[in-house]
């Protein structure tokens, strides 16, 4: 479809017409003030003040001025009727003769302050478009852009087709601008392997870009496994080093979505020009999204091994506390006794042994139990699960790079020592390995192990703290994984000031607002006393 035939005659109609009005529009724009209603009493007749008071008022509301000023909705009419003093139907012959109409707005666009397009305001809207394009290639967002742009410059707006050609044009020079961009990173090899994401693999079933395009349906140890694979598969073909940083962000997020939705055979057939940046991008994003997707498995694998020993933990605790029921009930009997005052201390002894029985009490003393852990048992419970988890964690930590915040060097530490632990095949953790990272509740488990000589034990515990503390690191942005999208060091979210400084001016001319905060708050209170007088009268 061209671009010019985005909109329906229905759409086309609408953007051609006056817009709906809510109230908050209505007092906005169709309040003259005493300037503007003796600018519209100079023309001659009712008719003609009524018709220039509404293209006065229209003109910033959507930034121009429709051809049938008389089909102006009946709120705003009324209005401005009301306050000039003239009858609604006065409008209904205004502007048979078109040019009375257009000699009206032109003295209407320059009291207000407004302009009509020239040579220069469109090759500014050009730089703005193409500028916008290399983000968005919608269309329509292109259309409304234009116009926002438009209004906030106080520029007439043109005809839709004549905007749509303009828009036409931005997303064509985005195309060619993205491949001179991009090109110099497609040589004669990076050019095959693109083509070869294209050729269905005997191995994999199917053609390498619809097998990077399937997501995981479980985190089992299995799809952690596949997932890595492809990690190294688009590693080989160094998809993790391609740096398109010269596209905006919304280019490459809006190339790579095309690459996802088209076929392989409907890539084929596209140009190279086009084709190519679209693999390019998808391959890079890809290369981000898979080691996304393996961290979350790997967070998500964990998590379900530690919420099944959780269960068992609560279970355990629940048959703890049926089972000492009696214990309790022996308690309840003992006290009554011993916080009896009537009672006196040398009797207390020979009491309980006659009332209670020493037959009981040695009885509630050999069903007593260990006090359990701190974690009442869940590190036990969980280690359990650690052959499951060695099926993955090995491969996951030698395929991804950790960095830390501040605070996290034990725990980075760790990790790289449990890394050489898995890649050498060594059992014991070493002596200086550090343990500051353990949780509180956990630190007895590697105090008792370390206290028996049990070193399997203590290796077993150690492990599942760092496992664990790198999960939660993960999670938390304590922990964060160069390469990563989800995973990036937080502090890279930033916008410094360097790089806010050009955007601020744009911004704030985009949206109408002053650039200094002094003169935006000035503003806004000139705005709020307009209000509040609108609202009194």
């Amino acid at each position: 479809m061209a671009t010019q035939d985005v909109f329906s005659a229905e759409e086309l109609a609408r953007l051609r017409g006056f817009p709906e009005i809510n109230r908050a529009e209505l007092i906005r724009y169709f309040t003259l003030t005493g300037a503007d209603e003796a600018f519209v009493r100079q023309f001659r007749t009712g008719r003609n003040v009524l018709g220039v008071a509404v293209q006065l008022c229209t003109l910033p509301w959507p930034g121009f001025v429709p051809d049938e000023v008389a089909l102006a909705p009946d709120a705003v009419v009324g209005r401005l009727s009301q306050r000039l003093g003239i009858a609604m139907g006065e409008l209904r012959g205004y502007g048979e003769r078109e040019q009375t109409r257009t000699d009206h707005l032109r003295e209407v666009v320059g009291y207000a302050g407004c302009r009509s397009m020239d040579n220069a305001v469109w090759k500014d809207l050009d730089e703005f478009l193409f500028a916008r394009a290399m983000e968005h290639d919608s269309p329509k967002l292109l259309f409304r852009l234009a116009c926002e742009y438009l209004l906030s410059s106080r520029v007439l707006r043109p005809g839709v087709i004549l905007l749509l050609r303009r828009v036409a044009a931005a997303r064509a020079h985005a195309r060619t601008e993205t491949w001179a961009r991009v090109k110099h990173l497609l040589s004669g090899r990076r050019c095959a392997e693109l083509d070869l994401l294209l050729v269905p693999d005997a191995y994999l079933g199917r053609t390498p870009l619809a097998w990077l395009g399937v997501g995981p349906t479980s985190s089992s140890p299995a799809a952690v496994k596949t997932e890595l694979e492809k990690l190294a598969y688009l590693r080989r073909l160094d998809a993790h080093t391609v740096d398109l940083s010269m596209l905006p962000a919304e280019r490459r997020r809006f190339l790579a979505g095309v690459g996802r939705r088209l076929t392989g055979q409907a890539l084929q057939r596209r140009e190279p020009e086009r084709r190519y940046p679209i693999l390019l991008t998808l391959l890079s994003r890809s290369a981000v999204d898979v080691l996304d997707e393996t961290l979350l498995l790997f967070d998500q694998a964990i998590s379900g091994r530690e919420a099944a020993a959780k269960q068992k933990v609560a279970e355990a605790l629940a048959e703890r506390a049926k089972g000492g029921e009696n214990r309790q009930a022996l308690l309840d009997e003992i006290l009554t006794i011993v916080l009896d005052t009537a009672i006196g201390d040398e009797q207390i002894g020979s009491m309980l042994r006659t009332s209670i029985g020493l037959d009981r009490m040695r009885a509630a003393w050999a069903e007593r139990r260990e006090r359990p852990p701190r974690d009442h048992g869940q590190l036990s419970m969980l280690d359990a699960s650690m052959s499951y988890l060695r099926q993955f964690a090995p491969a996951v930590l030698a395929a991804v790079e950790f960095d830390g915040g501040p605070g996290t060097e034990q725990l980075m530490q760790a990790v790289g020592i449990l890394t050489g632990l898995y890649a050498t095949g060594a059992r014991k953790v070493p002596a200086d390995a550090p343990v500051g990272f353990v949780p509180t509740k956990w630190a007895g488990y590697l105090v008792a192990a370390e206290q028996a000589g049990d070193v399997t034990a203590y290796r077993r515990y150690w492990e599942l703290a760092v496992l664990v503390g790198l999960r939660d690191g993960l999670r938390s942005g304590d922990i964060f994984v160069p390469g990563s999208r989800r995973y990036a060091d937080p502090a890279s979210f930033l916008l410094t000031p360097q790089a806010w400084a050009p955007q601020k001016v744009e911004f704030c001319h985009l949206v109408g607002k002053p650039v200094e905060a002094a003169d935006a708050l000035a503003q806004a209170r000139d705005e709020l006393h307009t209000a509040l007088a609108d609202l009194e009268t």
